[in-house]
């Protein structure tokens, strides 16, 4: 899969983390995935039974996933699958219909409003837009969570942001607005902003879309490195499906509604089922289809009248 690394002595966490076999669906109908006992130690965010729907439209049917602390888990899948929808319910913007989120051993949809805050704060956030406060310079961006949620001494945050900032390669940049950013520039900001409380997770909502292939591996570099020096654990949702794998100890794999694959890069690479095939190769055509559903194409052309 093109830049992932094989398991060496350099990189301990892919070489020691236990994986566990992928599961896949067959091509009829995607079917529930059963996850393997883990400990309850090793696991930070654990999902089951989660059901939710947008009105009429079933997002997730039942889904079980489990995050294992100090991975990188990507969660990929066909657009319009759910996976910010996914991200938001880890976080408590959403609730779920039925079905358990916990993270850390708190059931988040459950919490008042101030426990929830309090999580919160443990989690970091990389939006897809980087969604950088644009009348507020590189160093105040960074600074804003510091300012909000503790009282520290002004010397003491300044060494916080420029220690942020050093660690995505900007803090030469901190004067910087975002108006006078690169996409890449910018995404590495929101990344340092998202650090700035030394929180336990980061989402990740599709940090690589609209990144040319040096500030993708900038990015990538740093997700990594960051999560291991730091001993957090990233969620990330992408598109970009070999460059999450290079990085990735482990994917899931969703899609109309369910998880259809789970395993590590390796044993997604090599699965043969045409719902894992269609995403990973990018097949136009597959289990996931072309056309939208609806009437036949005779029926359309013969109603009479307007839409």
């Amino acid at each position: 899969m093109g830049r992932r690394r094989p398991p060496t002595a350099k990189n301990p966490r892919r070489a020691d983390r236990p994986s566990a076999p992928p599961v896949v669906a067959g091509a009829a109908e995607p079917a529930r995935v059963s996850l393997p006992a883990t400990s309850s130690r090793d696991v930070l965010v654990r999902i089951r039974g989660l059901r939710f729907s947008h009105g009429s439209r079933i997002v997730f049917d039942g889904v079980d996933l489990d995050i294992q602390r100090g991975s990188v888990t990507a969660v990929m899948g066909p657009s319009g699958t759910g996976k910010t929808t996914l991200l938001k319910l880890i976080s408590g913007q959403l609730k779920p219909d039925a079905g358990t989120v916990e993270v850390d051993g708190e059931p988040v949809h459950r919490l008042s409003q101030a426990a929830l805050f309090r999580l919160r704060r443990r989690m970091g956030m990389m939006f897809q837009s980087g969604a950088l406060l644009t009348d507020l310079s590189v160093f105040d961006n960074v600074a804003y969570p510091l300012r909000e949620h503790t009282d520290l001494p002004h010397s003491m945050m300044r060494k916080l942001v420029l220690l942020k900032l050093e660690a995505v390669g900007l803090r030469g940049a901190r004067d910087l607005m975002p108006s006078e950013l690169s996409g890449g520039m910018a995404r590495r900001v929101a990344l340092a902003r998202a650090i700035a409380l030394d929180p336990m997770m980061i989402l990740y909502d599709e940090p690589f879309t609209g990144q040319d292939p040096i500030s993708m591996g900038v990015l990538l570099t740093l997700i990594r490195q960051l999560n291991d020096a730091s001993r957090l654990t990233s969620v990330l949702v992408s598109h970009d499906v070999r460059e999450t794998a290079s990085i990735a100890d482990f994917i899931y794999l969703i899609s109309n509604g369910k998880v259809v694959a789970r395993g590590s890069p390796a044993e997604i690479d090599a699965e043969s089922s045409p719902w894992v095939r269609q995403f990973m190769d990018g097949l136009p055509d597959g289990p996931v289809h072309l056309h939208y559903p609806g009437p036949a194409l005779t029926d359309d052309l013969l109603t009479r009248g307007l839409g």
